[in-house]
């Protein structure tokens, strides 16, 4: 049975191969290895036997404002709750920080939905929050959905 835990340096060049392998199909960003150590702080992980099945990041960007980001489940253990698992430990971080809202932009706006995120405009967001959209290939185009959960 796995268990979700803090990203160690050594978990580091698999959650960059998952990452990766989805931003490949333009599910999500690229993260170079660089960043991902700068921001191990922000990582769980799905660990099974060793092998890391899932991977989601919370980034903090304000006082009371956080993103779940980089989630991601390997393909072949998808659909049994790895992902809601992931964003819920990323959740429960958050409210201990003191975290009063955390957003993502995402193609499975749904998925989020289950979890209690609700729809926002995305022009309601701070200016703060785009920064990684620059390295995007699809800015200024985006069509990724924003949602957001009040802690």
């Amino acid at each position: 049975m796995g268990k979700i835990k803090k990203a160690k340096i050594a978990d580091i060049k698999q959650i960059h191969k998952i990452i990766n392998e989805f931003a490949k199909k333009e599910a999500m960003l690229a993260r170079s290895l660089n960043e991902l150590y700068e921001g191990v702080r922000d990582f769980v992980i799905y660990e099974d036997d060793g092998i890391i099945k899932g991977v989601c990041a919370l980034r903090i960007l304000w006082e009371d404002l956080a993103e779940i980001r980089s989630l991601a489940v390997k393909e072949e253990y998808r659909k049994v709750g790895i992902g809601s698992s992931l964003v819920k430990e990323c959740l429960k971080e958050a409210k201990k920080l003191g975290i009063k809202k955390v957003f993502a932009l995402t193609y499975q706006p749904e998925f989020f939905k289950k979890l209690g995120f609700k729809d926002i405009d995305k022009n309601k967001l701070p200016q703060k929050i785009w920064g990684d959209c620059l390295k995007c290939p699809k800015f200024p185009e985006c069509d990724e959905y924003a949602i957001i959960i009040y802690l």
